[in-house]
């Protein structure tokens, strides 16, 4: 007897989540997109750049161990 009334509150929950539509704060936004002019690139970010000898290496002993 009780499942109707737990049905009935998910879906008025479900209906709420699905038409709900807040105020956008697009300065906020703004700033957070295009703000910092510090932005670092990943392709030329040297923590990322990789030694394929290194990487060798590794795949070696990872397959003399099998």
């Amino acid at each position: 007897m009780g499942r109707g009334r737990q049905k009935a509150k998910q879906t008025k929950v479900a209906r709420r989540l699905k038409y709900y539509s807040p105020e956008t704060n697009y300065h906020a936004l703004e700033r957070e997109l295009g703000g910092s002019s510090s932005h670092t690139d990943v392709a030329t970010d040297s923590r990322f750049e990789s030694n394929d000898d290194d990487l060798r290496d590794s795949y070696n002993d990872w397959n003399d161990e099998r």
